[in-house]
């Protein structure tokens, strides 16, 4: 299919003013166009002209000259460069119909990661690539801008790069708009509703939203992150092409009942699933379940939908991300909402105690505890989410009324009851919250479902004759604690429920649905099978799976006991890992199957990994690696299946600056361990001479690493050339089994002196990293009197290094510490 080919298909150019165009040759000034496409969905089409047509992207907010903003940018297919200019209206029935209008155009230029000119080829390549960097001179967008491929390959992203034409204020592409154009609103539903109970039309499907277990206390944890429990109803919105739907959680239509969030939703043009709490708020700003039970007679105080979850954007199902990823799409969803009505719900990680503490003070209800990188289950009562309270509430069902006495009129008090298992019980009565006009419309409310007898199984001793209601209506009361039995003490009526059925209440009102072992969530720091376990170490807490798979299968070895060694190991290794990239090499099989190479975190990554954006040089992309900063990273790594710790020789510090020098004996097949000491004799000899401090471990393999201090003083050029110098004069002393050459057929059967490892990016196991040999050996630190030919390549690994370092300590430290004079070290060489 050649370029135009798509965008041809899709058209039907006797009923469409679009212009069929053809490629044409590539133009000697670049140029773009923005136009406003006011479309089934408003959104911006952001157009390059590249080998000769129009490379496209549909970017629904529009682009943003703030670096703060990423703005989502879908591919589509390439149009002709004769749509450059296009204005006008797509009729009805065909693809893409509305109304276009050229918002922004001008010239750019392609450039590479140092903001050199690069040729139209270069740029088709790295949009194939999926990264393309420009700088664009246009009448509104000025200045250097990127393209960035998500792992949906039609998504992307449009980012402003910092440079002096960039804001820092909100930057909204509508306000630029020319005089006189309107957006096209949304069309929105109408089901009726019935009067005061809120029993509204009830939609056959609907989603159901993910709940909150009862937790006793509040906790702190960095896996974890805290947020308000707000005192109101909960409410799904649906956001498409056609309609919002805004609902309870058991599907009663809230459209009507509460207009001004449906009005504020239509200003979000993107399909979307959101998750959120509607309040009212009182004098104080704080939510009133009373107020927003009058809410529609008496819409003077504020009413806010807080946000606090995203299910689904731009029709992609992202329930599987981790909660701290919804949380920041959804922010950047409603980020150019006027916030007056939908509000996103903010959290604070990790320091649960205060939070709650704050809450307190407020005298909100309390808070929801949720695992920072939990899915989505929707319609499930999870041990992901917690809830704790600070005003002790329920719901409960009324299920009969008492008589009134003096001048109290309607009735006197409410009977309330819960169901245990499938029995109604009794757990109190109320006959406070209430004034007069509230007592005469749950009265009314309450004749049509009299009945002559009690739903109790027992009898209720109350003080005045009651009239018995069918167990239907569901109601909220505030109380002071229950008592052994089961009753609520003070119990004060606080609104109906309509939003919630009869059969949700159950006692405790956080029993758990009937529910799979599959669908169980474990409990913190609990085994959620035989073959996983929660450990919480220092950094966060960690989940590690398959802990029983054999890694290696003929010692009988698992990974457990692999990620066992590395959480022991952890405050020795740790400095060595501290801020430096980490290469990935994944066995997640074992040692007997073929892994991979990993170098990109990715988007999953739990919140308490640090990672560091680098410019790969030769893939000019950007690469999220990690940093391997605490033990639950460790072991998140590890438990990844990288059996080996590979860091960069410098830091992100210094990025271009090594710690130290490696000279890496490395055998081949044919040579015998002893030539290996050999070798690594001969190295120390030229190191001696040159006055330098040096360190030897074990390569956990079949070779030996020598490491040679610099404390980060020069940089890789430099350090590389010091350790060719000491590579050449260590070939000399033994020239018959050793070699500089690099490719393996041109070295044949001789020990390769790797130099070559002191380059940017490259990588080594760090000391007391396992390696993926027989054995599960480890790299080890060894002292110079050890190297002698008693010396052998398998005589460490996990199971004996903790019981060394215990007698010897970390010998390998002073690596890290004050570096070698290069230039000192040449003199003493005659260099």
């Amino acid at each position: 299919m050649t370029k135009l080919q798509q965008y041809k298909a899709k058209r039907n150019f006797s009923a469409t003013p679009e212009p069929a165009g053809k490629q044409v040759k590539n133009a000697k000034a670049l140029r773009f166009v923005v136009q406003r496409h006011q479309a089934s969905r408003l959104h911006y089409d952001f157009r390059l002209e590249i080998g000769g047509v129009l490379v496209s992207w549909a970017v629904p907010k529009g682009p943003s000259m703030n670096t703060t903003d990423k703005r989502l940018a879908v591919h589509v297919e390439d149009h002709p460069v004769d749509y450059i200019d296009f204005e006008g209206e797509i009729p009805k029935g065909n693809y893409g119909a509305g109304i276009v209008e050229v918002w922004d155009h001008g010239t750019f230029i392609p450039v590479d990661g140092k903001q050199n000119p690069i040729t139209e080829k270069k740029a088709e390549a790295n949009i194939a690539k999926g990264e393309l960097k420009f700088i664009l001179n246009g009448k509104k967008l000025k200045g250097g801008f990127v393209l960035v491929q998500l792992k949906d390959e039609k998504n992307w992203l449009l980012i402003k790069h910092k440079d002096e034409f960039a804001v820092e204020e909100p930057y909204d592409s509508e306000d630029l708009v020319k005089p006189g154009l309107q957006k096209k609103n949304k069309k929105t539903s109408s089901i009726a509703r019935s009067p005061f109970t809120g029993k509204e039309k009830k939609l056959t499907k609907f989603i159901k939203p993910m709940l909150a277990s009862l937790h006793s206390e509040p906790f702190d944890d960095p896996e974890w992150l805290y947020e308000i429990k707000w005192d109101g109803y909960r409410a799904i919105a649906e956001l498409n092409d056609h309609e919002i739907r805004l609902y309870s959680r058991n599907g009663l239509w809230f459209n009507t009942t509460f207009a001004p969030i449906v009005k504020e939703l239509e200003l979000i043009k993107h399909d979307a699933v959101l998750d959120g709490e509607i309040v009212v708020l009182d004098n104080e700003g704080k939510p009133s379940f009373q107020l927003l039970q009058l809410y529609r007679e008496d819409p003077a105080h504020p009413i806010i939908y807080y946000v606090f979850d995203l299910l689904k954007l731009d029709k992609k199902d992202i329930h599987s991300l981790p909660l701290v990823q919804r949380k920041e799409l959804l922010k950047h969803l409603l980020a150019g909402l006027p916030n007056k009505v939908i509000r996103y719900c903010d959290h604070i990680p990790g320091k649960g105690i205060s939070f709650f503490r704050e809450v307190s003070k407020l005298g909100l209800e309390g808070m929801i505890a949720k695992k920072a990188d939990s899915e989505y289950a929707s319609g499930i009562r999870s041990r992901q989410w917690l809830k704790v309270k600070n005003i002790n509430t329920a719901e409960a069902l009324i299920v009969g009324f008492t008589e009134p006495r003096g001048s109290r009129k309607h009735f006197g008090a409410l009977i309330l009851g819960e169901y245990d298992g499938a029995e109604l019980k009794y757990i109190g009565h109320t006959g406070t919250g209430f004034d007069d006009k509230l007592l005469k419309e749950l009265w009314n409310t309450m004749k049509p479902l009299t009945t002559g007898s009690s739903p109790f199984s027992k009898v209720i001793k109350v003080n005045a004759p009651v009239t018995w209601l069918k167990p239907e209506l569901v109601c909220s009361v505030k109380f002071t604690e229950r008592t052994r039995e089961g009753l609520l003490r003070h119990p004060v009526f606080m609104g109906l429920r309509p939003d919630k059925s009869a059969k949700e209440v159950i006692k405790n009102n956080d029993a758990m649905p009937v529910r799979s072992k599959k669908q169980a969530d474990p409990e913190p720091e609990s085994l959620a099978t035989v073959n996983e376990k929660i450990v919480k170490s220092d950094g966060g807490q960690v989940k590690l799976t398959n802990i029983n798979k054999l890694y290696w299968p003929d010692e009988k070895i698992t990974k457990g006991q692999m990620l066992e060694y590395y959480e022991k190991i952890a405050p020795v290794i740790l400095p060595y890992l501290k801020d430096r990239p980490l290469s990935l090499n994944r066995m997640p099989n074992g040692i007997k199957t073929k892994g991979f190479y990993h170098k990109d975190a990715g988007e999953n990554v739990p919140s308490f990994v640090v990672t560091e954006q680098v410019q790969s040089e030769s893939s000019d992309k950007t690469i999220d690696y990690i940093l391997c900063n605490n033990t639950a990273t460790l072991l998140y790594v590890a438990n990844l299946g990288s059996i080996e710790m590979n860091p960069w020789n410098s830091t992100r510090r210094k990025p271009d600056h090594p710690t130290y020098i490696v000279i890496d004996v490395d055998p081949s097949a044919h040579n015998t361990f002893s030539q290996v000491i050999d070798t690594a004799l001969a190295a120390t000899q030229v190191l001696e001479r040159a006055g330098a401090t040096y360190y030897v471990k074990t390569s956990g393999a079949t070779g030996l690493h020598i490491y040679i201090p610099l404390g980060a003083k020069y940089e890789y050029g430099p350090a590389r050339d010091f350790a060719h110098v000491i590579a050449m004069l260590t070939n000399e002393l033994v020239p018959e089994f050793t070699s500089l050459e690099r490719n393996l057929k041109k070295r044949g059967d001789r020990i390769y002196i790797d130099y070559l490892q002191n380059s940017k990016g490259q990588t080594l196991a760090s000391a007391y990293s396992v390696r993926p040999v027989p054995g599960a050996q480890v790299s080890a630190p060894i002292t110079l009197k050890e190297l002698n030919y008693r010396l052998s390549p398998d005589q460490f690994n996990i199971f004996n290094i903790e019981k060394r370092i215990k007698k010897l300590g970390d010998i390998f430290y002073m690596v890290l510490g004050k570096g070698n004079n290069i230039r000192n070290c040449l003199r003493n060489l005659g260099h």
